[in-house]
């Protein structure tokens, strides 16, 4: 197969689709590897890097989607990448779907097989794509969220930690998944108060064991939320549901009446996000102020320290990556269960149930729409 590897364009975005390691494995399993010029040169990863591994440095991303079996990102494909892409080829990368009707329209239009990274499942239930840079968001939606806590930064000026006679920071998390669980670790670590909310009781149990106390739990509802959330100087949005628009947990009238100078960070804005006022932002402008509170909505935070990022992907992407250049996307889809939850689009139809019910979608069932092409492509034949 041959694979294609074009530079990030999302604003400040750094990583890059496979690292030199992960190039010098599909390579060795025989198959051929085009990489952008300078896709991963911010990272440290450079183009005789990507040369020793194997790949064939293409100057333009317009050449390896012309060319390529199948491209393998990490960020959802803009406008100009969607158009690129052309019936056959596999899409292998983030998509979140569910809140981006546009993208969904280009890629159902391209005919491409569109795999998402954050609907892949494992054998426990989990989300084994999307749990490295949940992780990740985690850990900097603290490190984020204490910056800006900074009055230089519009905050109200609170060291999340405090100091000897000053009481620490309140930090509430909204979810006790991946995402909050390694927020909680890190501020916990910077000696914040920590409260995380969850409607899991199963969960609550876990994160009290994992913490030993040192963190309360509570179970999750809207008084509660309120309750918290009034008192808060950080909040840290962390709710997911798989590939479907995160709900709306704090609202406008919350956010209203929270402290001024008080920071939000919406992790779940891939999906929509989780606060009313939320709206998408960038590491360029990562923040803006409603009714006082500093909102941190950056989409792509992992991007933020992307080699870290990039390395953590791929160790959960490469495994179905070989898979699906081993096998074909097909075979490789029907094998295995768990990476066909990964098929949101396939030839012009959408297979994934929680984006063509929010999106007014006709939902084919994955394995009959592979069915379905093979079928056609018979008929051809």
């Amino acid at each position: 197969m041959l694979i294609g590897v074009p530079k990030e364009i999302k604003n400040h975005e750094y990583r890059i689709g496979l690292t030199p390691a992960s190039v010098r494995e599909l390579v060795g399993h025989g198959h051929r590897v085009i990489v952008q010029r300078g896709g991963g040169a911010a990272i440290g990863f450079t183009d005789a890097m990507y040369q020793k591994a194997g790949a064939e440095i293409l100057d333009t991303a317009e050449e390896i989607f012309a060319t390529a079996d199948m491209i393998v990102k990490v960020k959802e494909p803009q406008p100009n990448e969607c158009e690129m892409l052309h019936p056959g080829q596999v899409l292998y990368t983030y998509l979140h779907l569910a809140p981006d009707p546009k993208q969904t329209e280009l890629l159902v239009k391209s005919g491409a097989t569109c795999i998402a990274y954050e609907t892949v499942t494992d054998r426990f239930g989990g989300l084994p794509l999307l749990a490295p840079m949940s992780e990740v968001a985690g850990r900097m939606s603290v490190q984020c969220g204490a910056h800006h806590l900074e009055k230089a930064q519009g905050g109200l000026g609170v060291l999340l930690g405090g100091v000897p006679g000053v009481a620490p920071a309140r930090v509430l998390i909204i979810g006790g998944g991946v995402v909050g669980t390694n927020a909680a670790k890190m501020a916990l670590g910077m000696g914040a108060d920590v409260t995380i909310l969850d409607r899991s009781l199963p969960r609550l149990r876990q994160l009290d064991d994992i913490f030993g106390g040192a963190v309360r739990t509570e179970f999750s509802t809207s008084d509660a939320i309120e309750q918290h959330a009034l008192k808060a100087d950080l909040v840290v949005g962390a709710v997911l549901i798989p590939g479907a628009a995160a709900p709306k947990l704090l609202t406008r009238d919350m956010i209203s009446r929270m402290k001024k100078g008080a920071v939000v960070v919406d992790v779940a804005i891939d999906q929509g996000g989780c606060f009313e006022t939320s709206k998408a932002t960038t590491h360029q402008e990562p923040t803006y102020v409603v009714d006082g509170v500093v909102h941190y909505c950056v989409a792509n935070m992992p991007g933020g320290v992307a080699r870290t990022s990039t390395m953590a992907l791929n160790n959960a992407t490469l495994p179905f990556a070989l898979a699906l250049a081993n096998k074909g996307a097909k075979q490789a889809l029907l094998d295995d269960a768990n990476l066909l939850e990964g098929l949101n689009v396939h030839a012009g139809m959408v297979t994934y149930k929680a984006v063509a019910d929010v999106l007014g979608y006709e939902y084919v069932d994955p394995k009959l729409a592979l069915q379905k092409v093979a079928q056609r492509q018979e008929a051809i034949a």
